[in-house]
């Protein structure tokens, strides 16, 4: 998944389908595409011919947004520094010791549209930000239908939901309005004016293709799916319902390498992205919940493990220290089945519902522990910047370090239905694999890769910490949990798992039959 600039709709092929109805036990039944049902369900009249009217009367609100940018680089020291060969490679002599600093300069494009007469403007932080490290903003414009060029400033930026306003200096302004994205149903008509590479005021018209689609893209991670053509360039651009109301803001697409449109857009939710404006244009502070977890989504796997249903629920795999989590009594393994009533599911994942929480709320957080259902009451904390989180997870996180050669001890483990040998974990293997000293568990030495296990990616090196819910110190001890497993008739074992210092995780394994 990848930011583009753009997002848009795409042509809609129609078919003919023909369907056989067949006769129910329990009373008559009707094909879900019989003439008599399929006619109140049909296009409702109006459908346009054309959106060349639509179109000619929203497009003069839709601008092309271009920054200038200069990056700054070091450059690699002269590795002939002090010979003869110093000044052989484009380095003049006396440059060698250290990389000599260049600035070039770099562009980007996307869209944008305006939202009051007097010159707001709206599209993607992504947009409008420094594209590379080292790069710095040094202006950005704004071009209108008319060719006209206006130098914008940056009113205010939210990261988080990958939103920016900017302010150009005109009056009279053609403007669109924000409609109700909560109204949008699967298969309605949207049309989308943008800026693909470049080629200013390019419209595309398709359907919603989905509602509430998470892409792992972070807290604010809900879109509208579209079957628009969408390329880079139309990040920012507006997503018009047939009314003329702006229901999305077009912000990611589902691609090849080549950055090309293959019909997987997706746009951020008016209803989500109103409110943040809005506070950008009152210069008003943007805060959100936090509860310090590290959440995990539920497989069917886990959830088999766990003896859940499907689609319910996330996972806590990790717990902050002295975050709201941890201060409320959430614990590692714990299942979060709703936060302030509402259920956390594909549609609203726990990130979701938590950062739309009012930070020093208290809300009540149902969760699941050991098979035990249980409610929690948890303080809402501030979410950080997303730079403090990526640097938050960064040091959370090291390449993996494992060793194939030889350790002490692993080599002897025995064999169980995992389809892993185990080792019991010590000082000596933990430095091998560089673990940390505090992490208690049983080490994989080999794993069969015809087992559920190597397929799923478990390797050597890797430390179980606990099993379904309970700590595994020794082999004896997981080859416990998994044997009361059998016994209870589940055929998959929830493991909690940690790589060298990355986070760890939990996965559902299939026992070996």
């Amino acid at each position: 998944m990848r930011y583009a600039y753009a997002i848009t709709a795409a042509l809609l092929l129609s078919g003919t389908a023909t369907a056989i109805a067949l006769p129910s036990a329990g009373g008559a039944q009707t094909a879900q595409n019989e003439p008599a049902v399929m006619a109140a369900a049909a296009p409702k009249p109006g459908a346009p011919m054309s959106f060349a009217d639509l179109v000619a009367r929203l497009q003069p609100a839709v601008v092309n947004i271009s920054t200038s940018q200069h990056i700054t680089q070091a450059q690699p020291a002269n590795p002939f520094a002090g010979t003869p060969f110093e000044g052989l490679f484009g380095q003049q002599q006396g440059q060698g010791g250290g990389g000599t600093p260049t600035t070039r300069e770099a562009t980007s494009l996307g869209s944008g549209f305006i939202i009051s007469p007097d010159g707001y403007v709206v599209t993607n932080n992504h947009v409008v930000a420094a594209g590379a490290k080292g790069a710095t903003v040094d202006s950005i414009s704004v071009t209108m239908t008319d060719r006209k060029e206006y130098v914008a400033k940056l009113i205010g930026r939210d990261p988080t939901s990958d939103l920016a306003l900017l302010k150009i200096e005109a009056k009279n302004l053609p403007f669109v309005k924000f409609g109700d994205s909560d109204a949008a149903r699967v298969g309605d008509w949207i049309v989308a004016i943008g800026n693909p590479f470049g080629l200013g005021g390019t419209v595309t018209a398709g359907i919603v293709s989905s509602l509430h689609r998470v892409t792992g893209a972070g807290a604010y991670d809900r879109f509208i799916q579209t079957d628009a053509a969408i390329n880079q360039g139309n990040s920012g651009g507006p997503m018009f319902d047939l009314n003329g109301n702006v229901i999305g803001i077009n912000s990611q697409i589902l691609g090849s390498t080549g950055g090309g449109n293959i019909g997987i857009g997706f746009a951020i939710p008016a209803t989500d992205a109103k409110p943040v404006i809005e506070k950008l244009m009152k210069g008003t502070k943007i805060a959100r919940g936090y509860l310090g977890v590290g959440p995990q989504p539920i497989d069917d796997d886990l959830a088999s493990s766990f003896g859940l249903a499907k689609n319910k629920g996330e996972l806590l795999r990790s717990i902050e220290p002295g975050q709201p989590a941890d201060k409320a009594g959430l614990k590692v393994g714990d299942i979060v089945l709703r936060v302030g009533g509402k259920d956390v599911n594909p549609d609203q994942s726990l990130s979701y519902l938590v950062a739309n929480v009012t930070p020093g709320t208290r809300v009540p957080v149902d969760i699941v522990r050991q098979g035990k259902p249980q409610t929690i009451i948890a303080t809402i904390g501030t979410r950080p910047s997303e730079d403090a989180l990526a640097a938050q997870a960064s040091a959370q996180s090291d390449d993996d370090m494992s060793d194939d050669g030889d350790t002490p001890g692993v080599g002897q483990a025995a064999s169980n239905p995992l389809g892993v040998t185990v080792a019991t974990l010590t000082p000596q293997i933990a430095r091998t694999f560089s673990i940390d000293s505090s992490v208690q568990g049983v080490v994989i030495g080999t794993v069969d890769p015809s087992s559920d296990a190597g397929a799923k990616g478990l390797k050597r090196g890797d430390v179980i910490i606990s099993a379904n819910g309970t700590p595994v110190g020794t082999p004896a001890a997981l080859g416990a949990v998994v044997m009361q497993a059998k016994a209870a008739g589940r055929s998959q074992v929830a493991l909690y798992v940690v790589r060298g210092r990355q986070p760890a995780f939990f996965i559902g394994v299939k026992l070996k039959k």
